[in-house]
């Protein structure tokens, strides 16, 4: 049986506000996110380009351990 689209919803919004009051309060020691050896940073006079490469395979790997873990014991 799958849980209602609200309680999915619900759930989604509540972890969100979770990563939001992790990294409100704690970004002085997550100061390393976004900075990662494969993240890219280009920065000319007038031109800023910015891809968090390595941040971002990080990132997607951690979510899918965390879904996983979930799936596999609930």
């Amino acid at each position: 049986m799958n849980p209602p689209l609200g309680k999915v919803l619900m759930g989604i919004g509540g972890m969100l506000v979770l990563v939001g009051l992790i990294v409100y309060f704690f970004h002085d020691k997550l100061g390393w996110i976004g900075r990662l050896p494969g993240d890219v940073r280009l920065e000319r006079e007038n031109f800023r380009l910015y891809m968090p490469l390595a941040t971002c395979l990080l990132l997607t790997v951690l979510i899918n351990l965390i879904l996983w873990l979930l799936k596999r014991f609930f």
